[in-house]
Formats: structure tokens, C-alpha cells, sequence
């Protein structure tokens, strides 16, 4: 087989495979041991699930009520793709057989479509809106795994991680934005032994091309008196300005980031003592980096006296923390990429970065809602956040707990150590 992506080449036998992938579960859900013929992309989707403490016996958890699933999803971005999708894929899931699922960045399904009988079944393993099938909840699958890798992927029958969802065969390509190539979710095709072919993955990859180039359509790029920051998860900030991207060097990013931070703008001493720790840094030195920063920028953009931005910014961290203060705390871990220029030791952007991450863990901990600390507490940012893992264990079923009052007793005993 040549694409690592695809679950079976078109002259592989479904029934011999099934059978040696069964087998190759058995062995990993019981000794931890991974065996032919399990792929790359599977076996360590399936590490990350036993890392995520998934049972492989258990089952996706619906976490989004209709009173809830309805506006969140009216009001998601993909919401606009979603003609697109059911013109493209609506017929071929129900003559088919098959289910036609969208998820967020989170795994939440936001819509499941297709055939009736289908839907029964499907319902039968919580595949069903508003049930979150992030790997961290329901395990190897195919748009959890799509999210998890950000690549279009299939899954066959024994390759999925829960023993309840080995009847199904999917395939998922993720969603992205157009213009800030940040993932919105993905778009799935699920059903039986049928979809084990190249073309199923090729087909959804096709579709989730179109819906993206539908959401550039509907949602054009930023007019040229616009700036746009992502800064989240990177050490080097990609600005959009003028109709131009430009990535941008570390200290570059800093200073965007303090110029945020200040819209009426800031003087050159004030500037200078947020971006330096080193108190024997010159004005000079602060003129010449601004002075290369304004070359890189649309004429104009940047002005001085005091240093500001001659456009409105909107800032990827500035969105979390709207957000955050209007409640949407799901929709701020969407927009949380990772630590903000985790790498910057900037003063104004270690406690920028902190004041961030600080306000959405707390949000999160409130919230209490399982599948949204099990994605912060497994995230790289997350692994080893106390705090976090204790409300963790909290909240999931008792059935889960043990494993999971294991890794707090861990952590206390690594920090207090």
C-alpha cells in the first residue's frame, strides 16, 4: 500500500484483514503491545488513546444538549459550509447506506446526516449531535483522528480503539479557515465494510477542499485596512494585513503583541520595558527593530509618537478572552491554539501569556465539563497541570476515575518533590 492514509488497498481482502486487526487490538488492549498489520497513524492513535485512559469497552459522551447543540452550531463557522457538504455527499451517504458527520476542532458532531436505518444504529454507540468524539473521549476514530493529526485519514472496522464502533468503517478529512489555516473541524463519511476503498478517502478530501473553498467565498479575506495576529501556539505570529501574510520574527511578534495590548499606542520608554528584560537595552537598539518591523508592514501601518497600529488589530488572543467574559467557554478552547509565544520571555508577553492561560483554565475547572478538561489535560500545555487533572477526575464517571486520581497523585508527588 502506498498512502499511509488509506486503511486497505483496493486488492486487500476486508474479512482476512478484520481478522488480523482484531487480533491486534486484543494484544494492545491487553499487553500494550502493538502487531502487524496495525499502520502508523493507528498504532499511535491508539497509544494516545491508552494515554488518555479510554476504555476500550466504553463510549463517546454526549456533552451538548439540544438547548445548546443549536445556537453553538448556528453560529459556528462551518455552519456556512454545510450546503456545500449535503449537496456534495447528502445523496451518496443516504443510497449508500451512510452517515455524513461535521464536527468542531473538539470532535463535538455538530451535524450527523444520511440514511434512517443508519442513524439507529449509529445512535446505538453515541454517534449521534452532540456527542464529542475527540480521541480523548471515544479513541482512535476517523474525525477525532483527522483533528488529532490534521490529515485526511480513514479508519477500518478493528482500527478503531472502542470495541462498540468496530462494526463501522469511516473516512475524515479536517476543516480549516481559509484564509488563517487554523482547524474549525472535519467533515466525515461513515458506514460499513464499503467504505474500505481509496476512494472513500479521496472523496471526502475532495469535499472538505470545496467546503473550504465555499467558506473563502462566503467569508473573504480581510479587507486591506484590516490586521489580523495569530500568535497563539507559536514562537513566530502570522500577520494578516493589506491582503499580505507575513511571519514574523520572534521580536517582531512581541512587539505586535504589545502594541495589541495598547490600541491609543505607546510611548518608546514604556515599549522599550515591556519588551526587554535586559534593563541595559537602548532606545536605539528599539528604533532599529521597529524600523525593520515598519519595512515589513503595508506603508503606513505602523506610526509613532507614540508606536500604534494605524488598523484596527483583531488578535487571535484577544478572541479567547472575549469569549471567556461572554461565557462561550467552549468556543475559547476552539480559539486556544497553545500558550502565546510559548518561547518569549518578554515581559509583556510572559504575563500576557499567563493572564491567558490562567483565565481559561479557571473557566474550564467551573465549567467542569469532562471532554473539555480531558482536551486541555492532554494537551502539551495541559499535561502536567495539577489543578486541571484534579477537576479531571472530578468530573468523569466513577467507572474512569481510578486511573485518573492515579496520575493526579503522580503530578502532586513530581511537584512537591
Amino acid at each position: 500500500m502506498t498512502d499511509p492514509w488509506v486503511a486497505l488497498a483496493a486488492d486487500t481482502d476486508p474479512g482476512e484483514r478484520l481478522h488480523e486487526l482484531r487480533h491486534a487490538h486484543e494484544v494492545f488492549t491487553s499487553a500494550g503491545r502493538l502487531e502487524r498489520p496495525v499502520r502508523t497513524v493507528v498504532g499511535e492513535s491508539w497509544r494516545r488513546s491508552a494515554r488518555a485512559r479510554v476504555s476500550p469497552d466504553g463510549a463517546a459522551l454526549v456533552d451538548l444538549n439540544a438547548d445548546d447543540l443549536e445556537p453553538y452550531r448556528a453560529g459556528h463557522p462551518l455552519a456556512r459550509a454545510m450546503p456545500v457538504i449535503r449537496e456534495l455527499m447528502g445523496a451518496y451517504a443516504t443510497d449508500g447506506e451512510h452517515l455524513l458527520a461535521v464536527c468542531d476542532v473538539h470532535g463535538s458532531l455538530l451535524w450527523v446526516e444520511g440514511h434512517a436505518a443508519a442513524r439507529r444504529r449509529a445512535g446505538l454507540m453515541n454517534f449521534v449531535e452532540g456527542a464529542r468524539w475527540a480521541e480523548s473521549v471515544a479513541g482512535t476514530n476517523a474525525p477525532g483522528t483527522a483533528i488529532a493529526v490534521d490529515r485526511p485519514v480513514q479508519v477500518f472496522a478493528a482500527e478503531h480503539f472502542l470495541r462498540p464502533v468496530q462494526q463501522w468503517t469511516c473516512a475524515a478529512a479536517p476543516l480549516h479557515d481559509p484564509h488563517t489555516g487554523r482547524v474549525l473541524g472535519a467533515v466525515d463519511i461513515t458506514g460499513g465494510d464499503r467504505l474500505a476503498h481509496p476512494h472513500s478517502l479521496a472523496f471526502v478530501q475532495a469535499v472538505a477542499r470545496a467546503a473550504e473553498s465555499q467558506l473563502a467565498l462566503l467569508a473573504p479575506a480581510p479587507a486591506g485596512d484590516s490586521v489580523q495576529l495569530s500568535a497563539l501556539g507559536r514562537d513566530e505570529a502570522l500577520l494578516v494585513a493589506g491582503g499580505r501574510k507575513v511571519r514574523l520574527s520572534r521580536r517582531h511578534s512581541e512587539i505586535l503583541v504589545a502594541l495589541a495590548r495598547h490600541p491609543e499606542g505607546i510611548g518608546g520608554e514604556e515599549l522599550l520595558v515591556e519588551l526587554y528584560e535586559d534593563e541595559s537595552v537602548t532606545p536605539v537598539t528599539l528604533r532599529a527593530e521597529l524600523s525593520r518591523l515598519r519595512r515589513l508592514l503595508a506603508p503606513g501601518l505602523l506610526q509613532s509618537r507614540p508606536y500604534r497600529l494605524a488598523a484596527p488589530m483583531d488578535a487571535d488572543f484577544d478572541t479567547v478572552a472575549r469569549r471567556l467574559a461572554s461565557g462561550a467557554v467552549a468556543a475559547a478552547l476552539g480559539a486556544y491554539a497553545g500558550p502565546l509565544l510559548p518561547g518569549s520571555q518578554a515581559p509583556a508577553v510572559v504575563r500576557q501569556r499567563q493572564r491567558i492561560a490562567d483565565q481559561l483554565r479557571a473557566a474550564l475547572i467551573a465549567r467542569g465539563d469532562p471532554g473539555l478538561l480531558a482536551d486541555w489535560a492532554y494537551s502539551p500545555w495541559g499535561e502536567d497541570d495539577l489543578p486541571v487533572w484534579r477537576a479531571l477526575a472530578t468530573a468523569v464517571p466513577p467507572g474512569r476515575r481510578a486511573a485518573l486520581l492515579e496520575r493526579v497523585r503522580g503530578l502532586d508527588a513530581e511537584q512537591r518533590g
